[in-house]
């Protein structure tokens, strides 16, 4: 009777994310959140929703990258404050345990990688694969839309290689990558890693561990927060 109670008062909260693999500070809210569901005494499911800060991305990425010069062009920075602003990003990861390599970083479109993720969520293996190709594209610099990078993060999380292949080779999950954007749109989430809590509260950026946990541990009050730095698609 006991462990019946035990299940049946047990916290469970969903948490809905979007965010991007080409999103730094979505790899910091990743850990962010990892670190506050360790902490948390209940169940959490984590979904994760697509989101692309830059859709009209080449497939390939054009060679040689100079993120520095890249970051300063796009979003209308000197290389001194586009320099500063990956110091900054370099130094946070450090914190928290990531080593963010953005002299390796090969920039490209994430569509795929977003269908790959969907189709992960059906096998219970979404967060998982999150965590790889984060590291796959921040840390080890491999492209991140290319078949051979994105199937062997599936094959080392623990999904079936033919299957992932078939993913990746054809467009399913098209439309469920399309709905997940549309819904960001739609609600008007302009900026990444956002956070919805129970469907009702919503953290925008990559919220400190602490105020994860406490959105956690009060999932079913109607507050809202916004502190947290994220990236939108104007710039990080």
């Amino acid at each position: 009777m006991c462990n019946l109670l035990e299940r049946i008062t047990m916290k469970k909260v969903q948490i809905d994310v979007w965010s991007d693999i080409a999103c730094p500070w979505c790899w910091v809210g990743k850990k962010n959140l990892d670190d506050a569901i360790e902490s948390f005494d209940g169940e959490v499911e984590v979904t994760w929703h697509a989101f692309q800060l830059n859709p009209s991305a080449p497939p390939s990425p054009q060679e040689p990258v100079d993120y520095c010069g890249r970051l300063a062009k796009k979003y209308g920075m000197s290389r001194e404050q586009s320099q500063a602003a990956i110091d900054r990003m370099v130094s946070t990861g450090k914190e928290k345990g990531l080593e963010f390599r953005f002299d390796k970083i090969k920039p490209t479109n994430t569509f795929n990688a977003h269908r790959l993720l969907t189709w992960a969520k059906t096998k219970g293996l979404q967060h998982q694969l999150k965590e790889r190709l984060f590291k796959a594209n921040f840390n080890e610099g491999l492209v991140i839309n290319d078949p051979t990078t994105l199937i062997n993060a599936a094959v080392e999380v623990g999904l079936d290689a033919a299957e992932a292949e078939l993913v990746v080779m054809s467009q399913e999950w098209h439309d469920e990558v399309m709905a997940d954007k549309i819904a960001a749109s739609q609600n008007g989430i302009s900026g990444v890693p956002f956070f919805v809590v129970n469907k009702k509260l919503a953290l925008q950026g990559a919220q400190p561990t602490e105020e994860i946990l406490r959105a956690l541990e009060f999932a079913t009050n109607d507050t809202k927060s916004d502190i947290g730095s994220s990236c939108s698609v104007d710039g990080c």
